[in-house]
């Protein structure tokens, strides 16, 4: 049997029934479950609904060849075994095929032992290929330390300081590029620290207006300026007992930073219109995508606040440092997608995963989250492909490593960083208008169509009465 319990699949097509059944009959065993076609396309819908690990075709078919069945399944899943079978065996004919992708290419009548002998192989192949993608299950589990996902020893090295340093902090500074996850880590030292069971206070310092940040911090009382109709708490107050993440540190104003290092160093705060002093209790996380030492040199950034805050530094790695992790991120956000939008999403295409690979991320794990969510919306199978990626990834596009690029990558994605379930009303459309360019682009053929949209004809029957597209 398989690693995982189910049985591999093998599908054999040739348009002579009698020879389906001879190779049928004389490759069964238990573990292996023998499909069947003697029409190629109704093999491609077998292959696109199905995923057979291996394929045994006749070369010499009509309305389609073998080479023709062989171009489409390596075009859909490059990882399939095909072996092409044919009595009018050649040379030439035989590297084609090879060149193309054929594991194998045997000459007919087939020799039963060689036949068994060579599907053996390619099935102890597929075990292994099964087993590792359980490890990968087993694994992902085994390396998601408070939310975050990493095994690399760049990340090994990050939980263990963070687990060193949640007990104990006050205040600490956590350094790395947008889109790294410096959230995440604020979040686990906080989860992880004495006052886990108090507020999470976020402030992000680039999104607040001057002229607001004292009120926003520190708070204000009624008539304290013009519009102030009310006493309002700030957030240090509203994170007594708990914490205070202060996102973006580096776009805070001078004047606030020295507010906010007397509040540090008294932890007491004072609300703006107010002479009195207000005790509190809360830790507080600094995070920045930007060089500090720069900014003091420019008299941006506080000498005195930095060091503040940097008595604990935290340094989150940026993904291009940590590509080993790739795969497992991969696989999470595979899983956190499907299940947001409803589908049974299996994994990705060899080809999509060495796309994604050869991509340099300037917009780090942000960005792939929302390469992984685009691909999971769109895809109508089970299995995500190249055509399934963002186009941007797809043309080649030279990528330049600034922030700015790094926002433009995301959003050419076509999500915004976070997807509210009122979002997710969109992927009927999408699947709709894909549908509809399928069809458009098949003149109307639903076979085309559906080998086009790599799902079977049945399948795309279904979607296309769903939608009303009859």
């Amino acid at each position: 049997m398989a690693a995982n319990g189910a049985a591999i699949s093998l599908l054999i097509i040739d348009d002579n029934p009698g020879s389906v059944e001879l190779l049928q009959a004389a490759l069964q065993q238990d573990g292996l479950d023998i499909l069947t076609a003697t029409d190629p396309e109704d093999a491609l819908d077998i292959v696109f609904t199905r995923h057979p690990e291996i394929v045994l075709t006749d070369l010499v078919m009509p309305k389609m060849s073998g080479m023709e069945v062989l171009e489409r399944i390596v075009e859909f899943d490059p990882s399939t075994d095909v072996i092409l079978m044919t009595a009018h065996y050649s040379t030439e004919s035989a590297v084609e095929a090879i060149k193309k992708g054929a594991s194998d290419y045997l000459n007919k009548p087939v020799s039963i032992p060689t036949l068994r002998q060579k599907v053996e192989k390619l099935l102890g192949e597929a075990r292994k290929r099964r087993r590792a993608a359980q490890l990968e299950d087993e694994l992902l589990d085994s390396c998601k330390f408070e939310g975050i996902v990493g095994r690399s020893p760049q990340m090994w090295e990050m939980f263990s300081k963070i687990r060193r340093v949640a007990p104990h902090y006050r205040s600490v500074l956590i350094t790395g590029e947008t889109g790294a996850g410096k959230d995440l880590v604020a979040r686990a030292l906080h989860s992880l620290s004495p006052v886990a069971n108090g507020r999470f206070v976020v402030l992000n310092c680039s999104a607040v207006v001057e002229t607001l940040f004292e009120s926003e911090l520190f708070g204000h009382v009624k008539g304290a300026f013009t519009g102030a109709a009310q006493d309002k708490v700030g957030l240090f107050e509203h994170a007594n007992g708990g914490t205070l993440f202060l996102d973006e540190i580096g776009d805070m104003p001078l004047g606030t930073q020295a507010k906010l290092l007397r509040a540090l160093q008294n932890q007491e705060v004072q609300r703006v219109g107010s002479l009195t002093a207000r005790k509190v209790d809360v830790r507080v996380i600094a995070a920045t995508n930007k060089d500090l030492r720069a900014a003091i040199a420019e008299k941006l950034f506080r000498e005195d606040l930095y060091y503040r805050l940097s008595m604990v530094e935290v340094r989150t790695p940026s993904l291009v440092e940590r590509m080993e992790d790739l795969p497992l991120l991969e696989r999470h956000f595979l899983e956190h997608f499907s299940r947001q939008f409803g589908k049974s999403i299996k994994g990705f295409t060899h080809r999509a995963q060495i796309l994604l690979a050869r991509h340099n991320w300037p917009g780090n794990v942000r960005e792939l989250e929302n390469v992984i969510g685009h691909a999971c919306m769109m895809v109508l199978g089970d299995t995500i492909d190249v055509g399934d990626l963002p186009e941007y990834l797809r043309v080649g596009r030279p990528v330049v490593v600034s922030e700015a690029a790094a926002a433009a990558a995301v959003e050419a994605a076509g999500m915004p960083p976070a997807m509210s379930g009122s979002e997710v009303g969109s992927l009927e459309e999408q699947e709709k208008i894909l549908i509809m360019r399928a069809l458009e682009t098949a003149g109307g053929n639903q076979s085309q169509a559906a080998r086009l949209l790599r799902i079977g004809r049945d399948a795309l029957r279904y979607k296309i009465k769903k939608h009303g597209l009859v």
